[in-house]
């Protein structure tokens, strides 16, 4: 994957898979978890296999255990620099 992930279209991906609005401003506010916004590891399971789908390469194992989305967009920014 060579396409770096944004809160914008983390907040797109999270409506789309977990079906839960998330406000971008809200995703970039220091110390927000996923948690405060109903997302579980099972929405972010499916994220996750929606970005490998989408650019056929696997993501970092264990981003859909990320507690934070800049844990989450860490994560997943890493395994676009290294291919996972």
């Amino acid at each position: 994957m060579t396409h770096v992930l944004t809160y914008g279209e983390l907040a797109v991906l999270i409506k789309a898979r977990a079906g839960i609005t998330v406000d971008q401003p809200d995703l970039e506010r220091p110390g927000a978890t996923f948690e405060e916004f109903g997302v579980d590891s099972l929405a972010l399971l499916g994220i996750v296999g929606e970005l490998e789908n989408r650019h056929a390469s696997p993501v970092s194992p264990g981003a859909e255990m990320s507690k934070t989305p800049q844990d989450f967009l860490d994560a997943v920014n890493a395994s676009a620099t290294t291919g996972a």
